[in-house]
């Protein structure tokens, strides 16, 4: 059986829709942020030093990292749902898109959700370098879904679980509300009845 530790407010629910999608039993170990800091709990650093979500415990084995849960977990499937092929045209496209929601996208989406809740005074060299990524994310992300019906292709991946995450986040603080494609993909994944069902447990 896995264990998801689970933190509210977090990019975890998307490995509670990934299980969700392969009908992999789990269970759920809530933990609350700390309501002065909004830092991660001493409960979840017990878990993992890192005290960051998600975390898995799958017997002996613990991981953290939300792509190599994700990986992990697909790899645990007898099915093999949710992956491309590695002899498949669309692996490569499925891995970029995989990597790019926590690594180019994450960055400018998560730097720029701070800049706009905390104050600042003096230089503000970083907004134009937030302002460029952020304009070319989303420029490559509305032009892809514009010619695709998801991010690896025609059929729903685990990548467009990744990518959902940060693109709430970017919708929520309005960086996506002149993209139509990225609004209607958005709309189109959150009716799945597996999101749906991960959204009401986390």
């Amino acid at each position: 059986m896995i264990t998801v530790h689970h933190l509210n407010q977090s990019r975890s629910k998307r490995v509670l829709w990934l299980l969700e999608e392969l009908a992999m039993p789990y269970e759920i170990i809530h933990h609350q942020r700390n309501p002065q800091t909004n830092l991660a709990p001493a409960s979840l650093a017990a878990i993992h030093p890192l005290a960051k979500s998600p975390v898995i415990v799958d017997g002996e084995r613990t991981l953290c990292e939300s792509g190599a849960v994700m990986e992990y977990l697909l790899d645990q499937d007898p099915k093999q749902r949710l992956r491309p092929a590695k002899t498949s045209a669309d692996y490569y496209v499925y891995l970029e898109w995989l990597h790019f929601a926590e690594g180019s996208l994450a960055m400018p989406v998560i730097i720029n959700m701070i800049m706009q809740r905390e104050e600042r005074a003096g230089d503000k060299a970083l907004d134009g370098y937030i302002a460029k990524e952020i304009a070319v994310d989303f420029a490559y992300i509305e032009a892809t879904l514009a010619g695709r019906d998801y991010f690896a292709g025609a059929e729903f991946s685990a990548a467009d679980i990744m990518m959902t995450m940060i693109l709430e986040i970017a919708n929520r603080d309005g960086l996506v509300k002149d993209k139509p494609h990225t609004l209607a993909y958005l709309s189109k994944v959150q009716s799945r009845p597996a999101y749906q069902k991960a959204a009401s447990l986390g």
